[in-house]
């Protein structure tokens, strides 16, 4: 049961490749792919830290204030985090800058304790949160790794293109300045749910 619940966020229904949900980071923190691992860090411990937490208190919370108390408790959590990035990543945390606090709206969180944390046990809705965080964190990363490396040349800060092939060097390469543009993002995403949906289509026709 709990190994379904964690595989099924990671590639069946992914919240960003496949229900569509969180994109619009997706879009905004993927320029480099640092920024990109710690906001999906972030979102995958307050998923799974808001979900246990409300999963606990299910039983206890009014039905007409339920969605006070969730942004209470994601609030909260997303707090922490961000005075932890201020505290021990101070240029991480300007990178991210102001979406770190839109954690707080994220659908993801959202749909998922009301989908899942306040009808299901403490544990298995913990294992929920952190694989639909993981589920979007993958396909961050998976852009920024992208975005970097063609747009910049670098993982990392890193540089792993070597100088020579630059045709400034007498080479043949130059960084492609358009994978740091929003719009290159949206289509990297694109390609990404093109290639999701494919294998999952097959999958069906293949039943």
């Amino acid at each position: 049961m709990n190994k379904r619940i964690f595989l099924d966020p990671l590639f069946k229904n992914n919240p960003v490749s496949i229900l569509a949900l969180g994109i619009c980071s997706a879009l905004a923190v993927t320029v480099k792919l640092e920024p990109a691992l710690v906001m999906a860090l972030s979102v995958t411990l307050v998923t799974g830290f808001s979900e246990l937490i409300l999963s606990l208190l299910r039983n206890t919370i009014p039905n007409r204030i339920r969605i006070i108390v969730q942004l209470v408790v994601v609030a909260t959590l997303v707090i922490l985090v961000d005075l932890i990035l201020k505290a021990y990543s101070w240029q991480i945390s300007k990178q991210l800058s102001v979406f770190v606090g839109l954690i707080i709206t994220n659908c993801i969180i959202m749909g998922r304790i009301e989908a899942f944390a306040l009808i299901n046990k403490p544990f298995p809705s913990f294992v929920d949160g952190i694989a639909n965080g993981l589920g979007y964190g993958m396909i961050l990363v998976a852009v920024a790794f992208f975005r970097e490396l063609l747009g910049s040349g670098t993982i990392l800060g890193h540089h792993v293109i070597p100088g020579n092939w630059y045709v400034a060097n007498g080479g043949f390469y130059e960084n492609n300045g358009l994978f740091l543009l929003p719009p290159m993002a949206l289509i990297v995403v694109g390609l990404i749910v093109w290639i999701f949906n494919a294998k999952n289509d097959k999958k069906v026709w293949n039943k």
